[in-house]
């Protein structure tokens, strides 16, 4: 009896840019699995970009003062 594994295409469609972390590079459609690219994106310029856009987004929300933890007073010294 031959067993067979249902293997899972990706969810996506032509025209939809996406960069794979797992192998660093931009595809459209898209071909790799969710936990493994970003996106999507309305061209393949600002997926070939995923990677500086993602560093520049994470710098600005490190030094926007409303993400700042807060710290409690608990009345103690």
């Amino acid at each position: 009896m031959a067993l067979f594994r249902r293997v899972r295409k990706p969810a996506g469609k032509p025209g939809e840019w996406f960069y794979c972390i797992e192998h660093h590079k931009v595809e459209e459609g898209p071909e790799c699995p969710a936990k493994d690219r970003m996106g999507p994106y309305p061209s393949r310029v600002d997926a070939e970009r995923a990677m500086q856009t993602a560093a520049e987004r994470n710098l600005q929300w490190e030094n926007d003062p409303r993400w700042k933890d807060r710290v409690q007073d608990d009345g103690e010294d």
